[in-house]
């Protein structure tokens, strides 16, 4: 389950602060010409709304949703956490043998960690890493402006992946973990 994914990652988070987006491939798309020239595409329906993942004490509070983006806050050992999950737009190929893609930014106050970025591909992969909290900052600042994102990914075993994020949403729901767990931008 996608879920179980998360609490690993929660259980992983004091130790590494991780960018999973294979080999450093992360692509910023901001508006496209049409876009800018006053045209409005439909927005994305979202896929499916993702259940509330488990903690230590049991499941995470849903704090809102906001386009394809999920804000959570949970207790564990080490205190609050307050995370925002997204789900891909489109996943090429469609047909991959992985578990679903997810995005992620979280918060834990009480370790003083905040925008920890993290795309998690469903698959072994080499990994890549934020090298410190900045550039943790600065790719939120960047999500919270662009339309979408793009990451591409290679498994250990040679496949590759594109997973599209849209972006619309992302800034409010950033905004409630922002305020759960106490970040001030």
């Amino acid at each position: 389950m996608v879920f179980a994914a998360i609490h690993r990652y929660f259980a992983q988070m004091s130790s590494i602060r991780a960018l999973v987006a294979g080999a450093l491939t992360l692509l910023l798309v901001l508006p496209s010409a049409e876009a800018a020239r006053g045209k409005k595409k439909a927005a994305p329906s979202a896929s499916t709304e993702p259940a509330a993942p488990k903690s230590s004490s049991g499941a995470a509070q849903q704090l809102g949703q906001n386009g394809s983006w999920t804000a959570y806050q949970a207790q564990d050992g080490g205190g609050s956490v307050c995370y925002v999950v997204g789900q891909p737009q489109k996943s090429e190929p469609a047909n991959a043998p992985r578990r679903s893609p997810m995005a992620m930014v979280t918060h834990r106050p009480g370790e003083k960690i905040a925008n920890v970025v993290s795309f998690v591909e469903g698959y072994p992969i080499n990994s890549a890493w934020a090298r410190t909290a900045e550039l943790d900052r600065m790719i939120v600042t960047s999500l919270g402006k662009a339309k979408q994102v793009v990451v591409r990914g290679t498994s250990q075993k040679g496949a590759a992946t594109t997973d599209t994020y849209a972006l619309a949403g992302f800034a409010k729901a950033l905004a409630l973990i922002d305020k759960a767990c106490g970040v001030k931008r």
